[in-house]
């Protein structure tokens, strides 16, 4: 079979000449549609202790910030009512280590909390998900609520200690419970107040612990598939940096209300109920409550989590060359 010959325009006869069509513009006023990229999903069973590694880094470097928000939101008194006088009231009496107060009790819920609400919600997402597929929002929603709540009650004994030496200090001396460690702290609860105890205040802190990551880990999730298949960014740090900066101010709206209650409930020396605790607080201080503390709680909270994914991806990436798998 021969080539089929294709007759040519005259010569001389410019107006015959094949043209081609110039690129299309867009209209005015219209703005270009969004390029989307296809991205290659893999999913790799990570170790379970991943996210209580990561998050226990993270509380090392951020743990100032969270006894700031715990002081300000149990504030009595005259004690300062803004973020800047309660650190430098801190400074002032405790000095410098005083920011650290309660950090063994804050390592011991990571690696308890944290631990399960990561190692549970990505066993069950890789699960759940196709090979090579992109996993739904309210799939991940739903995953990381539950791995949350589960969380929250394996860590609820490490919270309590937590909340009550970051509070050690603010309290007047009859009130004082003098906890060395963590690990201190749960023996000395289950020893005079009974094992019932290490289970104070649990269904708030899990109800807190499942919005947590469902705002958290979900919407992580959910803003870095979204810079990777719609920005020039791939699976790099500025990725991670902008999907946990966005999940960490998510987070903070979300849970804000409850996190006030947790820590209330907590450092408390009565047994109300929980209706009786939240109308209270509503009757003294109205409807502001439930944000109190929101700024000290993002300060905390959007540095916490950009350390944590930050971390949290660094140990992938580790693991992915140890093991030899492409990127």
């Amino acid at each position: 079979m021969h080539p089929t010959s294709v007759p040519q325009p005259p010569p001389g006869n410019p107006a015959a000449a094949a043209v081609s069509p110039a690129p299309a513009l867009p209209s005015p006023g219209v703005k270009p549609k969004l390029q989307r990229k296809q991205i290659a999903l893999k999913q790799i069973a990570y170790p379970f202790w991943f996210g209580g590694s990561a998050s226990s880094m993270a509380a090392c470097v951020t743990h100032p910030l969270d006894l700031v928000k715990v002081r300000l939101q149990l504030r009595s008194g005259d004690a300062p009512k803004n973020m800047s006088g309660t650190f430098m009231h801190i400074v002032r009496t405790s000095g410098p280590r005083g920011l650290y107060d309660g950090l063994t009790a804050s390592l011991l819920r990571q690696m308890t909390y944290s631990t399960v609400r990561f190692g549970v919600y990505e066993d069950l997402k890789r699960r759940f998900t196709p090979e090579g597929q992109k996993p739904s929002l309210p799939l991940l929603i739903g995953l990381s609520s539950f791995s949350g709540f589960l969380g929250g009650i394996s860590g609820n004994a490490a919270d309590v200690v937590n909340v009550r030496m970051q509070q050690e200090a603010a309290v007047s001396t009859s009130h004082k419970r003098h906890y060395r460690h963590g690990l201190d702290g749960m023996i000395k609860m289950a020893r005079n107040e009974g094992l019932l105890s290490w289970f104070r205040g649990v269904w708030p802190n899990s109800t807190r612990a499942a919005l947590m990551n469902a705002s958290q880990l979900a919407s992580y999730d959910t803003f870095k598939v979204m810079l990777m298949t719609y920005t020039p960014l791939g699976d790099t740090t500025a990725t991670h940096f902008a999907s946990s900066l966005l999940a960490g101010f998510v987070a903070t709206t979300i849970c804000s209300p409850v996190d006030v209650i947790k820590s209330r409930v907590m450092s408390a020396h009565t047994n109300k109920g929980l209706i009786s605790f939240i109308s209270e607080i509503y009757a003294t201080e109205g409807a502001s409550w439930m944000f109190r503390g929101w700024v000290p709680a993002f300060l905390r909270l959007g540095p916490q989590t950009i350390c944590t994914f930050l971390f949290l991806e660094a140990h992938r990436k580790a693991y992915r060359q140890a093991k030899g798998i492409e990127e």
